[in-house]
Formats: structure tokens, sequence, C-alpha cells
């Protein structure tokens, strides 16, 4: 409880003799709120307990790096493992059947599609059960009953009962202990049968045949959303491998149903779906369930949207059906679309009810936009590179619209960061037709000094992280200065874009790079490129570190940006403030973490963050800033943490 608060009861206490009629009021006005106000405090503090706990299932960076090599071994063995942990929790696979389940794996739109089901069949007036991964600020939001994240207070009661049981029983069982997503995984569908759900929606992790979630025996209905090559160290560098993984949720007996995918990954589905044994359907052209006079928004900005919301209406479709609550009404008969026996699912007319559940759909990081005082955030966890180019897409769009109705200049910062095994230079050229005036990499860290429990993450070191960071600015450095010197980007290989002592291989047209080994350095390609371009390139680079604590943001403005003069071909080392030039259109700089990132990206706009000083000129002089993030949903979600009213 706050001291002012004991001070003053303590006060009254002695006082209420002396002069009652003056504090009886202030004693019933000030204990009630500081018994709820402590109440909140004492439940903050649980909640953290029981995250910090959470994260010690997490395995760290060297433990994970010793596991690689046995990986492909020990994946057969995650479902039968998942089951040995539901049954010490008392969970057993007929429960599980019993929660309804609508299953959902693929690359990219999983999340969307799950969160388009749940909006649909809560505005149905189904009791929905939601799991979806990763989160974005509190772990608790991947639990999400009738459309609301799980409290605190559930959040903590839920995990120790699932915890408390397994660790009771960890010592007959080899001291087993689930992983972090296992757990969380069981900690999902011990919710949805407490709540009693009618539905459960469960969004897979990574691939499908080996992930956590596919103990479920009986889901009513499977879906499988685009696929791209994603995750490739795990689950395969083709496309054929890919879509083998995430087939393998489908189950004898149940319909299923797939986004339009790519001639190579629909074939294996195929193949799957007939090895399985079940029914599996093509999703139609979202404008096959229109008539006319009937178009409206949906609740997710981006066009692939209305690929996923279709998905979407063919698995609540069907679950609905299978429930008995509604008639098989046909618009379009099934047709054949060219592979193979697959056909394209029937399409069907809207009622009010459905298309409410398909507006107020909401889903947050994805195509998502925050407007503040001269400011605007643009959010998409993009991290592939058909989805990079859809958030392209979506924001020069929706970026140009907002710059056409502001008198004045308005200027274009990258917020941009990439994790594990993706090829950044991939990632990054799509984003070189946005003409961004300065781009900003930082990892995904929120603060240097401090964090909360929920974003921790000891799956890969700080250090790592950081020199990935560093590697995607000296990447674009050169993805930058190649289009400024011949008006095209220039191809540019793995090798051009980190050091030579980064390993690099390609297999089957995919480039594949291990992380720990991408270290700080310039090629001598990059150096002969930035040395003859440096003078005329009006591009500058830097790191900066505010080596702040930002639980005193006051102190941070006036101490933390020192600098010292830097030129284009200085090696920028990690935790080296660096002063940016004043005579340059471009900047790139590489910050430590994301609220330092901000700070120069918002140019104190944003009344979350202060404003620092020694910034470009032209961002002094901007009368709007637009600050796209993407890369990475764990640095979209390490940026609403920070700036969302939501959140603070």
């Amino acid at each position: 409880m706050p001291s002012f608060i004991c001070s003053l009861l303590r006060y009254a206490s002695r006082n209420r003799y002396n002069n009652p009629s003056v504090m009886s009021p202030l004693v019933k006005t000030y204990v009630p709120f500081a018994t709820k106000l402590t109440k909140k405090l004492d439940s903050n503090q649980k909640y953290e307990e029981c995250v910090k706990t959470l994260n010690t299932l997490q395995s760290n960076a060297q433990t994970l790096e010793k596991t690689r090599l046995t990986r492909d071994k020990l994946a057969p063995l995650h479902v039968p493992n998942m089951v040995k942990w539901a049954s010490r929790v008392g969970i057993t696979l007929d429960d599980i059947d019993r929660l309804k389940v609508i299953h959902v794996s693929g690359t990219k739109g999983k999340g969307s599609t799950c969160a388009y089901c749940e909006s649909i069949l809560r505005h149905q007036g189904f009791k929905t059960g939601f799991f979806s991964s990763p989160h974005l600020v509190e772990v608790r939001e991947r639990f999400q009953v009738n459309g609301q994240p799980l409290s605190r207070e559930k959040f903590v009661t839920y995990f120790w009962d699932v915890f408390n049981k397994l660790e009771a029983t960890k010592e007959q069982n080899n001291d087993s202990m689930p992983a972090y997503f296992a757990f969380l995984t069981l900690m999902a569908y011990n919710i949805f049968l407490k709540e009693q759900t009618d539905v459960a929606i469960i969004e897979v992790g990574i691939g499908g045949e080996y992930d956590s979630t596919n103990l479920v025996r009986k889901p009513v209905v499977c879906g499988v959303t685009s696929l791209g090559m994603d995750h490739v160290s795990i689950l395969g560098n083709t496309i054929e491998k890919i879509a083998w993984q995430k087939a393998g949720i489908f189950k004898p007996g149940v319909p299923a149903f797939t986004s339009p995918q790519c001639p190579e990954a629909l074939k294996v589905l195929h193949e799957r779906a007939e090895e399985k044994g079940c029914h599996l359907e093509v999703a139609p052209h979202f404008a096959s369930y229109e008539r006319p006079g009937e178009k409206f928004k949906l609740g997710i900005a981006g066009h692939m949207q209305k690929v996923n919301a279709s998905l979407a209406l063919q698995l609540t479709r069907t679950w609905m059906k299978t429930q008995g609550v509604l008639k098989d009404e046909v618009v379009n008969e099934v047709a054949v679309n060219g592979h193979g026996d697959i056909g394209v699912a029937k399409s069907f007319p809207f009622n009010q009810t459905l298309i409410n559940g398909l507006v107020e759909c909401k889903w947050l990081g994805r195509n998502q936009t925050i407007k503040k005082n001269r400011l605007t955030y643009y959010l998409d966890g993009a991290h592939t590179l058909e989805s990079i180019q859809q958030c392209v897409d979506w924001f020069q769009k929706h970026s140009k619209r907002e710059a056409d109705s502001i008198s004045g200049k308005v200027i274009k910062i990258l917020l941009f960061n990439t994790t594990g095994d993706r090829d950044v230079t991939q990632l990054l050229r799509p984003l070189m037709s946005c003409g961004f005036d300065g781009a900003v990499f930082c990892p995904n860290i929120s603060y240097t000094t401090s964090s909360s429990a929920d974003i921790t993450n000891m799956t890969v070191s700080s250090e790592t992280q950081l020199q990935k960071c560093q590697h995607n600015m000296e990447t674009w450095k050169i993805l930058s200065l190649s289009k400024r010197k011949y008006g095209e980007i220039e191809e540019v290989t793995e090798d051009d874009s980190q050091s030579g002592t980064c390993s690099s291989s390609l297999k089957n047209g995919v480039h594949t790079n291990t992380e720990n080994n991408c270290l700080n350095g310039t090629s001598s390609l990059k150096k002969s490129k930035l040395t003859e371009n440096c003078n005329n390139s009006n591009l500058s680079t830097g790191h900066v570190d505010y080596s702040q604590s930002h639980d005193n943001v006051d102190q941070s403005k006036q101490n933390s940006y020192t600098a010292s003069s830097s030129s284009c071909t200085d090696s920028q080392g990690l935790g080296t403030p660096k002063q940016l030039g004043t005579n340059c259109d471009n900047f790139f700089v590489n910050f430590s973490c994301i609220y330092d990132a901000l700070l120069w990206a918002s140019h104190g706009r944003d009344q979350n963050l202060k404003d620092p000083c020694n910034l470009p000129a032209q961002i002094h002089g901007a009368d709007h800033v637009q600050v796209l993030v993407t890369g990475s949903i764990h640095l979209v979600g390490g940026v609403l943490g920070i700036v969302s009213d939501d959140y603070n």
C-alpha cells in the first residue's frame, strides 16, 4: 500500500475521537480505496510471480543449441509426451474431444483466421475459447474467453492449478516437465474445460504434425491458412516439406479446408488428406459470398484478410452445421479447381449477425494503426516474404492517404527487426519501395535496464539479438546505397550483407544462416561500395545507446544522448554512442532496445515517450511522422506495450 495512504489512515485512526466529524468521512472515503488498491497491487504481484515461474520452463540459448542436432529424432515424441503431461494434470483425450475444437495451422494468417472464427461464433451466441501464440504484451493474452483475454486473477488460479499438479508428479516421471509452449497448451485446454466453453479455437504453434496442440484426436474441423517459407530449420527447406508438416493436423473423418495454395503445396495437402482419410476443400473467393448492396469492411485491415475471412467462414459454418444449428444454404455449386480432385467449397449468403462477426473482429498487431498528435504508428507483425509484400501494399496505401490529407512535411520512418533463420535481405528488399526517410533497427528488447517478465525471452541471448540487429542494419545500408547508385536494388547475397564469419548456404532456393554466427563487421564488397558512395550518398549510420534507466526518463533525456562524430565507413560498435550526420537525406541507426528506438523514430510526438535531443534536422522540421513497425510480431508487441494507451 502506498506510504501516503498508510500515513493518512494512521492519522485518521489516532484522531477519530478528537474530531469525528472530519475524520469519519476521510476513513469512509479512503479505506475502501486503499483496500481496492492493495488488492490490485497484490494481484499484480501474484501475476508477475506466475510469469517468472513460467519463464523457468523456457530453454536457454545454450540448451537449444545443443538440442538442434537431435531435434528431428525428438519431434515424434512431442505429442505422446503431451498426452502424458495432460494425464498428470487430470485431462484425458476424451475431455479434449468434448471441447469441440477448430484446429488451424498455416504460415500466414493463422491468428487472423482464428480471430475471425472466434468473433463469428461469439456473435452467433456461443461461448468461445481461443488459444493463440505468441502474445504481444502479456502472456495471458494467449487465452481468450468470449473475446476477452484471461484476467490476471484467473491466470494465477489456472497457472498454479496446472503447474502444481505437474510439479507434484515430477519425481515419479523422471523429473519431466513440459517446455514453455507445451505448458501453455495444457493450460489452454484446462482453462476451456473449466470455463465450459462451447468451442475451443486452437492456433497451431509451429508446423502441425508434431506441434503441442496436436494431441486433439477429434476436432470438429481443421483449416490450413496460406503457406510460405518460414521456420525452415524446423519444418524443412521446401514448400512441400512445410505443407507436409502443416497437414499433420488432419484427422480421419474430420472435414478440412485450406486457403488457396501454390500447386506444389496443394498437391501435398491433398495427398496428406487422402492418407489421413479426411475430405479437403479450398475456401472460395471472398467475393462469391457477397450479394449486391452488401459490401462491408472487414475488422482487420489488409487485402489478404479476405482470404483469411473466407477460410474462417468455411470453418465456422461447418462447425455450426455439426452442432445442428444451421441449415445448408448453398449459393454456388462445388467446382473443381484443376489441382487433383480438390474442389472449391460452397459459398453461402450472409446474414447481419455473420457480418457483425466479420466487421467487429479485432486482432492487434496486424495491419494496425495508432494515431497520435502529429505521429502515426503503422504496426504489422509480417515476417515472411509474402506477408512483408502485403504489409508494403497496406502501408503505402494508407500512409499515402494520410499524407495527402496533411498540409506540411510528412516523413516516413521504418522500425525493423527479424529473428531466427529468416533471410533478412529478402525481407528488407520489398520495404525499399516505401521511400523511407530513415530506418531504425533494434532487438526485441523493450528496455535496456528492466523488462516485464511477460516479454522475457531466454531462448536467445541478448548478445545474439544485438548482433542480428547490427546485421539487419548493414543489410539495409547496402540495399540503400545500391538503389541510390544504380536506380534499382542490386542482387545482394548473404555474403554481402554479413561478415565473412557468418555462415550461409542456399538450399532449394532458400537462404539459411545460423543466427549465432551473424557477427558485426563489414565485408570487402560492402566497404568498397560504402567508400565509393559515402560522399555522395547522403546516407548516415550510427549506433545509439541511451544506456539509461527508463524509470527516470527525464534524467535520461538530459544525459543519455552523448555523441561523437561518425563517418559512413566507421565500424559501428554496439554500445558505442554515435552522432548522426546533419547533412543527410536518409538515415539508418541501430539501438539497443525498443524504447530508445521509439524515442528516435517518434521525436517526442508520443506522450508515452520523452523528446530526445540531437535528432536529424529533417525530423525536427516535419509536420507529421509516420512510423512503420514490422519484421517481427515480438517487436510489434514490444512497441504496443510502450505506446498503446491500452497498456499504459
